[in-house]
């Protein structure tokens, strides 16, 4: 059973229609990526599984539970966390604070992802710890807020644009930290339009255009045998 189901979801902003039937599955332990150009509704998708805004018809089921119409704060005790593409970083605060309030606001300061393991796995946060969150470099925001995704100790991370915006060289550290999750079996939902990226991290990957999924299919079948998907949904070729 999929650890996570979208059914034929229609979303809309106030009267414009967002997702025309948008469906796809992951399964736990599996990475999937949602693949586009911006502004076919991809970041759309991962928030209305969230529930901001839901969608007005179709079916969300997490865990085999229907959670379409749930507000967002069950949806994310229940255990789907959302790494935005803005980040959200709490100004003011330092980096541990960031960590510790992701945790304890989810009821969950205890689980695998600890502290301790954050700073393990991500050791520039811990050489960072007391540092003002806010002035951390672009990069290292993104892996904040990555980390404190993780630290809600999630079933399903979903993360939006993770590189949007960063130079080269932070971007392949980013990367790096995706491709590192996934070794350590996180079920992820990545929404990008890099299909380098998604060529080692993926599982299987999602082409959408204008609000609806246009294919699907593990990531080879892309890169050695549809070139033309790519070339015709993202800025390749």
């Amino acid at each position: 059973m999929a650890l996570l189901r979208v059914d034929n979801i229609h979303t809309y902003y106030e009267l414009s229609h967002i997702l025309f039937g948008i469906s796809l599955v992951v399964d736990e332990g599996e990475v999937v990526f949602l693949l586009g150009r911006n502004g076919v509704g991809k970041t759309t998708t991962l928030r209305s599984i969230m529930g901001i805004p839901g969608p007005r018809s179709g079916s969300i089921m997490y865990d085999g539970q229907e959670i379409s119409g749930f507000q967002t704060h069950k949806i994310a005790r229940l255990g789907i966390s959302l790494v935005p593409e803005d980040r959200r970083i709490l100004a003011g605060l330092t980096v541990q604070e960031n960590l510790q309030i992701a945790a304890m606001s989810m009821g969950r300061a205890s689980g695998k992802w600890t502290l301790r393991r954050v700073y393990q796995l991500f050791p520039i946060l811990e050489e960072r710890k007391r540092q003002e969150a806010i002035t951390l470099s672009g990069g290292e925001q993104q892996i904040l807020a990555i980390a404190r995704g993780l630290m809600s100790n999630p079933r399903v991370l979903l993360v939006d644009e993770p590189v949007e915006g960063l130079a080269p060289l932070v971007a392949r550290a980013v990367k790096e930290t995706l491709i590192q999750l996934k070794r350590e079996g996180v079920t992820m939902l990545c929404v990008d339009d890099d299909t380098n990226l998604a060529s080692r991290a993926a599982d299987r990957v999602y082409f959408m255009d204008q609000g609806r999924v246009v294919w699907e299919g593990p990531i080879p079948d892309v890169l050695k045998n549809d070139q033309e998907v790519a070339k015709k949904y993202l800025r390749v070729g």
